[in-house]
């Protein structure tokens, strides 16, 4: 009997897999990236020196980026032969490029890490062998960071508990930090959630609306080194209030299959 579950935009994942060169690989680390120049590159080194011998490919997603990001990853391309780079010709924001990057990916774990460098490659092996450990529950699909000892302002620190207060309250997601990039997860399993504009600060809430479990490692934390942060404290309130009631919507819509089994044909009996 086989798994009916259905992976979103087929065609399109279809699409964007015969444009790209079939390589071996487990484990597909996605970068989403805006004018992080000065970031990409010792970022990208650290992730191949962390994931070490493993079968692994990094692509690092440029949402459109005005500065020299591009120029960089070039030059990049030519030292680090696991790495991939995907173009968005229009600004289209994080959860865009983790989609771009997730439909063209080979491997059947995806790792995500913020561009700006303030997550730390080196926790990455830490949270593959947590989601792959053999006494995982069956239905652990994903394992993220919560990050400890914030380098961030304390605005930013304030404005963000304020928001998973508030999130945690209305979805019950049970997700102390949902807005820390550095994550593992199926790649099957994420193309199946309901995709939108900043899908990404709510994947704990849509993984657990599919019925899967969410598990939470501490990671470090460090500054960002250069360039300025993309968003604003007060644009994610505005947007999130939007988003919260739109994710209470499709809780309150979903409704489980249980397992789904194709059943197959009984040989047919031939007269004697």
């Amino acid at each position: 009997m086989r798994d009916l579950g259905y992976v979103a935009h087929r065609h399109e994942h279809e699409q964007m897999q015969s444009k790209m060169p079939e390589q071996p690989c487990e484990v597909s680390v996605l970068i989403p990236i805006c004018n992080e120049a000065d970031n990409i590159g010792p970022l990208t080194t650290e992730i191949v020196a962390a994931l070490g011998e493993a079968h692994f490919e990094v692509i690092v997603i440029d949402d459109a980026s005005t500065d020299h990001s591009m120029d960089v990853l070039r030059a990049l391309q030519a030292e680090i032969p696991q790495l991939r780079v995907l173009y968005h010709s229009r600004n289209a924001g994080q959860s865009h490029a983790l989609r771009s990057g997730a439909l063209a990916a080979h491997g059947d774990i995806l790792c995500t890490l913020d561009g700006d460098g303030q997550n730390v490659p080196a926790d990455l092996p830490a949270l593959l062998h947590h989601l792959q450990r053999a006494e995982a529950p069956e239905q652990l699909v994903m394992v993220a960071g919560q990050r400890q000892g914030r380098k961030d302002t304390s605005s930013k620190r304030l404005g963000s508990w304020l928001a998973n207060q508030i999130r945690k309250g209305l979805l019950k997601d049970d997700c102390e930090d949902t807005g820390c990039g550095i994550k593992a997860m199926y790649r099957s399993r994420y193309l199946r959630l309901p995709f939108f504009d900043h899908q990404h600060r709510y994947l704990p809430a849509l993984m657990r609306r599919e019925g899967y479990k969410i598990e939470y490692l501490p990671v470090q934390h460090r500054a960002r080194q250069f360039g300025n942060s993309n968003y604003s404290n007060f644009g994610r309130l505005l947007v999130s209030f939007r988003d919260l009631f739109g994710l209470m919507w499709l809780q309150a819509r979903y409704r489980s299959t249980g397992s789904v089994e194709e059943i197959t044909p009984k040989s047919a009996k031939t007269k004697p």
